[in-house]
């Protein structure tokens, strides 16, 4: 994807820095500090050698979370058949009509498919999330997104996270603040799940 907002664009480029070594060791130190790891990126399920670092993350006692953007579905299905997971964040990025426009891909279906697995499973905790800048969607698409999750059975907590700009970190779209934030009190009321508001 290549999601205007995003603010990992060196990621998202291929130019993270650092090592699985060095991540083992930082974590090795922090046995009985810390609780778990939170697998974020760009796309942290592209990474071909995820599984083996998930495995060895568990072995240290530590609880796994992983931050998705639900285009890959064979790979959450794996992790969730594995026991690799504990808790998953999924990005709702836009209804259908303007996935494309908002993050430079047509894989819609991909997404979908891996909603609706989370959705069918009672193993493991999951979120919904979505990044709004106005100037990409507006409270019709929220409210489109509020509904099919209805629709699925989602019964978790959706975060719609108002898009902030930060100068000291640019965006993969150089995206500057919004003109004008998002109206949530004019968002339909979900029934099953907990809508919250949040900065992003």
């Amino acid at each position: 994807m290549r999601c205007p907002y995003c603010h990992n664009p060196a990621l998202v480029r291929g130019k993270g820095r650092g090592s699985v070594e060095q991540v083992m060791e930082f974590l090795e130190k922090r046995k009985g500090k810390l609780d778990g790891v939170v697998i974020t990126g760009g796309e942290a399920s592209v990474y071909p050698g995820l599984p083996d670092f998930i495995r060895d993350i568990k072995a240290m006692g530590f609880a796994v979370k992983i931050d998705t953007n639900g285009l890959r579905p064979d790979i959450i299905e794996s992790f969730l058949d594995e026991g690799f997971l504990d808790y998953v964040a999924l990005d709702y990025k836009s209804p259908p009509t303007k996935f494309q426009a908002v993050t430079g891909t047509d894989k819609y279906d991909k997404f979908s498919q891996t909603l609706d697995l989370l959705c069918a499973q009672d193993k493991v905790e999951f979120e919904m999330r979505t990044t709004v800048h106005t100037a990409l969607m507006d409270e019709g698409d929220v409210g489109a997104i509020i509904k099919d999750l209805g629709k699925r059975g989602y019964s978790g907590i959706y975060y719609v996270q108002n898009y902030t700009a930060d100068n000291d970190r640019p965006t993969l779209g150089m995206l500057e603040n919004q003109e004008r934030v998002l109206d949530i009190e004019s968002l339909p009321k979900p029934k099953r799940f907990r809508l919250e508001f949040r900065n992003f």
